[in-house]
């Protein structure tokens, strides 16, 4: 048999016809719709397969001025740049960081030891990475470093040209580091730190960051801060308290895609805005540690302070101690003509007096509260409290709760309840009293 006739007989051809199976009828009609695909693409135009060269990047040391860093583990990429003493972000003067109280970045940072420290003791740090996600596959290809040098700022920012060059940037790091004290990050402690971290073990380096005290300004900004805002993210710091607002800034959702660009093509365009992010990153964090430093030092004379995170503050000096600044603070904010922040003032204070046993100034708080509006609740409790188990005033006492229930309408069932036990119980103990006189 020859081949011819072999294959025919494979393929089914010149012989009768047999009924299809199901199987076998999908199969031909997906055939036809094969050959329809075809025959339109066969009407189409092709795509000239030419090979066209990409257009020439701009290389780094156009976009970014700097030069190249050597190493014993290489080189990498280095570029710094000053921020005069005299030059303001946002309304933060540059200097005024040098004149901080180092007891009050103690309280910060919740670390003692920086009380005994100087501002040019630390080092600002903030990265740029491939991803958000941390682990050994996130790679940290731009790291910005600050410190103070006099009165001026300075800012250092660290750049991997690409990955083989991550020894010599963290060599870098650590020599940089070894001159400082303390860190300042923000949001530092839950991912740069470890980040960099995980990076000096894979790369079997020392990390120069283990034992540095670390001041991650995300914690007092919740906590000083965080009352009055919607989120506590640093560009909304920048905005809300430090009065600068980034334009052309690139989102940090890019940033990432933006150093697998430059990776690809060696075009340095898209890293100039990489950079400048960063650097204000960097910028940022000094100007909110000398707003927080100076909200816990003289914060009642800051022209641009909120009251509310004056009140943070106040609250903050007494969990740690400090009880002289913190009622300073606070009697200066029971004048604010704020009224909830004074209010919330008064409540703050009489109720350390309160827990001191000073019970005159107590009184003399709940009393001026009451004064400016006869149906605070928490004024009248406190108040009936004390003229019912301390100074044995029964009839007053009453007198209080009377007025609160009668002219409070913004008083809950459960508040509503709990004031009318507590006038039957004053009304029973008075009646008993005048009962054995």
């Amino acid at each position: 048999m020859s081949v011819k006739d072999r294959l025919k007989r494979l393929t089914g051809e010149g012989q009768p016809a047999l009924s299809k199976s199901p199987r076998q009828e999908q199969i031909s009609e997906l055939r036809r719709k094969i050959d329809d695909i075809m025959a339109r693409r066969a009407a189409y135009p092709q795509r000239s397969t030419a090979f066209h060269p990409p257009l020439p990047g701009r290389p780094l040391h156009e976009v970014i001025t700097g030069e190249e860093a050597r190493t014993d583990l290489g080189a990498c990429f280095f570029s710094r740049c000053t921020f005069k003493a005299q030059s303001f972000h946002g309304r933060i003067r540059i200097a005024r960081l040098t004149d901080a109280d180092m007891k009050a970045a103690a309280v910060l940072a919740g670390h003692p030891e920086i009380a005994g420290m100087d501002i040019s003791d630390a080092l600002f740090l903030d990265t740029e990475t491939t991803g958000l996600a941390g682990g050994t596959g996130t790679f940290a290809f731009l790291i910005g470093l600050g410190w103070y040098e006099g009165q001026d700022f300075v800012v250092c920012q660290l750049f991997a040209r690409d990955f083989h060059e991550e020894g010599s940037m963290l060599a870098l790091l650590g020599d940089m580091a070894s001159e400082k004290r303390f860190l300042v990050t923000f949001n530092g402690r839950a991912f740069d730190v470890n980040l960099l971290s995980a990076r000096y073990i894979l790369n079997r380096l020392p990390n120069p960051l283990t034992d540095m005290p670390h001041l991650d300004l995300l914690f007092p900004s919740r906590r000083l801060a965080g009352h009055r805002l919607e989120n506590c993210r640093l560009g909304t710091l920048e905005s809300e308290i430090l009065g600068f607002r980034r334009t052309g800034d690139v989102p940090g959702y890019e940033i990432p895609a933006r150093y697998f660009t430059w990776l690809k093509n060696r075009d340095a365009s898209p890293l100039e805005e990489v950079f400048h992010h960063n650097r204000l990153d960097v910028v940022s964090m000094a100007a909110l540690t000398a707003y927080f430093a100076d909200l816990l030092t003289g914060g009642h004379e800051l022209p641009h302070a909120h009251p509310g995170d004056l009140l943070a503050a106040a609250r903050m000096h007494l969990q740690h101690g400090d009880e002289s600044i913190a009622l300073a603070l606070l009697d200066v904010l029971t004048k604010s003509r704020d009224s909830l922040a004074a209010r919330n003032a008064g409540i703050t204070l009489s109720l350390f007096h309160k827990r001191q046993g000073a019970w005159e100034d107590a009184v003399r708080i709940w009393e001026d509260m009451l004064a400016c509006d006869p149906h605070d609740l928490f004024a009248a409790e406190e108040l009936a409290k004390w003229l019912e188990h301390r100074a044995c005033d029964n009839a007053r006492a009453i007198g209080v709760v009377e007025t609160i229930l009668a002219g409070s309408r913004s008083l809950s069932p459960t508040e509503r309840q709990a004031l009318a036990h507590r006038l039957a119980r004053l009304k029973k103990k008075s009646a008993a009293g005048a009962g054995r006189e």
